[in-house]
């Protein structure tokens, strides 16, 4: 209950029509073909030639048969919930959000659409864009972590800021954003759902670009499981530790099969590679962190 409210707090801030909307607001009233004028936050009906796309949209691909299904639905049921846009002249309008909707309307015939009327900037157009696009049931987890990066980059948004936005806690969005960091072939897989982001986020624990297309190419030829995904990271992380570990004189025994899941898990866990060591009856644990910023995301991990 608790991420559904969030992701209506980070929603409500942008497109709900309760307080939030008066101050995105602006009563503008709109005249088509001798209609009375509508004031803004009303759904109007507006000429599907005055629309301009969204230059801010995120989402550059749409599937053909689904927007054909989608055109032949609204010919027979009509708009059932209406498009956003922003109005940049008398008859002039930029779309906020809807752009299925807009598009299968277009490929229906239809002449005038429903729509909301509001007002936002190119930064509050961007972020209302990213944070439809990731409310989508249907997208991969290489479009969500574009998302979540364009929203931190191109809207100064901290990740926490960010999980509020979008009702995910800061674990869940540094996983998705340490996709991004795993070599092209990787991501493009994940993309066309070649590969599950199960078996992404177990390839990634592994530092060495090679060894993770060694181990991609392995579980696509293999069609492995993400368990079997896991034992191989586990594995190759193993035979990395033991030279470091028979190098010194006063270096633990190698790692146990007990230890390597351990570490394993904690990498997942805390979205970094997490380094344990033990000799069997004491040892330690290591948990890096890039930046200020990513030591906290750690600590409220471990909720201090």
């Amino acid at each position: 209950m608790s991420k559904k409210k969030a992701l209506g707090r980070g929603l409500s801030a942008l497109l709900s029509d309760n307080e939030a909307d008066e101050k995105l607001e602006v009563d503008i009233p709109v005249a088509i073909q001798g209609v009375p004028p509508k004031p803004a936050g009303g759904i109007a009906e507006i000429p599907v030639a005055q629309i301009e796309t969204n230059p801010f949209q995120p989402r550059t691909h749409f599937d053909e048969d689904a927007l054909l299904e989608l055109a032949e639905s609204i010919r027979v049921h009509g708009i059932i919930q209406p498009i956003t846009v922003r109005r940049l002249s008398q008859n002039q309008y930029q779309l906020i959000s809807g752009e299925r909707r807009f598009q299968a309307s277009k490929l229906a015939g239809l002449e005038m659409i429903p729509a909301y009327i509001r007002s936002a900037d190119d930064q509050q157009m961007l972020e209302m864009a990213l944070i439809e696009n990731i409310q989508r049931e249907n997208l991969n987890a290489i479009e969500i972590a574009l998302s979540y990066q364009r929203l931190i980059s191109e809207c100064h948004l901290k990740q926490e800021e960010l999980g509020e936005r979008v009702g995910k806690n800061r674990a869940t969005v540094t996983n998705y954003l340490r996709l991004l960091k795993l070599p092209p072939d990787i991501q493009i897989a994940v993309r066309d759902n070649k590969l599950s982001m199960g078996h992404a986020r177990a390839i990634i624990n592994v530092e060495n670009p090679e060894q993770q297309l060694y181990i991609f190419k392995k579980t696509l030829n293999e069609e492995l499981s993400v368990r079997k995904v896991e034992e191989l990271v586990r594995e190759l992380s193993g035979k990395k530790n033991e030279p470091a570990q028979t190098s010194s004189a006063t270096a633990s025994s190698p790692a146990s099969k007990e230890i390597t899941q351990l570490q394993a898990s904690l990498s997942s866990h805390f979205g970094t590679r997490v380094v344990v060591k033990s000799d069997g009856k004491r040892g330690e644990i290591k948990i890096p962190f890039l930046s200020v910023e990513d030591l906290n995301r750690i600590l409220d991990i471990l909720k201090m």
